[in-house]
């Protein structure tokens, strides 16, 4: 076995643990949102969808992870922390996580901007692997939906819909 070899099953190993390790973390978090009557999973872009008006490409921006709050198609795969929760994407994920150590530069994700909070269009393994390495900000693509109510990460999927919004959108 060579040096490269040695290396190679040195970064899976991290790469297995990293995962292994979110993965964990995602299930402790689950059982304390359970305990807490938290949501648990992302938010749902479907949920905020009918209190958009239109869409601005905004173009390639740097913004901050922590603003990145749901998914348009995913949000039942990430925990709230984007934690992966599911192992059927393990394999992309685990690649993900080797470029990052191997400074391998990724296309940015693509992101649905709504008020002050980003939901992923594209790119989710990127943000996931941006969180748990604890990376501030990150190179996105932008796509700004206006929305008629203000949202902040603080929503939670009952806020968005029913009275509370029809009270928000007066």
């Amino acid at each position: 076995m060579n040096n490269t070899d040695r290396g190679s099953t040195r970064l899976d190993r991290l790469v297995d643990a990293d995962f292994a390790n979110a993965q964990r973390s995602a299930f402790l978090k689950g059982l304390l949102a359970l305990l807490l009557n938290r949501p648990i999973h992302l938010l749902s872009f479907h949920e905020v969808q009918g209190s958009l008006d239109e869409e601005v490409y905004r173009g390639i921006r740097t913004i901050e992870v922590a603003r990145i709050v749901g998914s348009v198609n995913r949000y039942q795969d990430f925990d709230r922390s984007f934690l992966p929760i599911r192992t059927s994407g393990a394999e992309r994920w685990k690649r993900v996580d080797r470029a990052h150590y191997e400074s391998i530069e990724l296309p940015p994700p693509i992101l649905l901007k709504v008020g002050d909070v980003y939901f992923v269009y594209d790119g989710h393994n990127r943000v996931s692997v941006a969180r748990l390495h604890r990376i501030e900000t990150l190179q996105a693509e932008i796509i700004e939906c206006l929305a008629r109510v203000a949202l902040d990460g603080k929503l939670a999927p009952l806020h968005l819909t029913g009275p509370s919004l029809n009270h928000a959108l007066r």
